[in-house]
């Protein structure tokens, strides 16, 4: 859902946005859109991934939930992501944040992962992909509860290599060699 506003919005006006509410908003070309309320399913996933991840040794402040990132589309937009995950060079960088943004001129995340919402297809598997090869992610999850499938983006040589995988097959990560997921697993949350 867009926010009506009289003109097309800068990055940097969306940086000194405030509506006064608790809303979440992604910028795309140069229009405000209100991130919608997250499902339970969709909290439960994110929340079971960062679980995950904690137990495979992954410390604590290279995980964030909701952290807005910075992407270029036909102008530089901002992505909120569902989880991020961040190199040790970018936890170092955000380190003492008053925002939990991450600016074109900082590294990459290693991994972002999205849970699906209805309606919101295109914008995961279409626009976002594109945004994030282009920021150089290393990998990208698209978690599909509406489709029940995980697809994992491998980032070579611009672009994203992609698998996907559903039911019982275990997710394969070439960024962690060491996950044992499952994709039904990962729905459950």
């Amino acid at each position: 859902m867009s926010v009506a506003i009289a003109k097309k919005m800068t990055f940097e006006e969306f940086l000194q946005f405030d509506d006064g509410t608790e809303n979440l908003y992604e910028l795309e070309n140069g229009e405000l859109i209100t991130m919608p309320l997250e499902s339970e399913i969709n909290r439960r996933i994110a929340m079971f991934l960062v679980a995950y991840f904690l137990q495979l040794g992954i410390p604590y402040y290279r995980l964030s939930m909701k952290t807005e990132m910075a992407v270029n589309s036909r102008q530089v937009g901002v992505r909120v992501p569902d989880l991020v995950m961040f190199s040790e060079e970018l936890a170092k960088v955000m380190e003492g944040a008053t925002r939990s943004l991450i600016l074109m001129d900082m590294p990459p995340p290693l991994l972002v992962v999205e849970v699906v919402s209805p309606s919101q297809e295109n914008r995961d598997y279409r626009y976002k992909r594109s945004e994030y090869a282009a920021r150089g992610i290393a990998e990208y999850w698209i978690v599909d509860p509406i489709a029940k499938k995980v697809t994992v983006l491998e980032w070579v040589e611009g672009f994203y290599d992609e698998q996907v995988f559903t039911g019982e097959q275990v997710i394969c990560s070439p960024l962690f060699a060491d996950i044992k997921l499952t994709v039904t697993e990962v729905l459950q949350g």
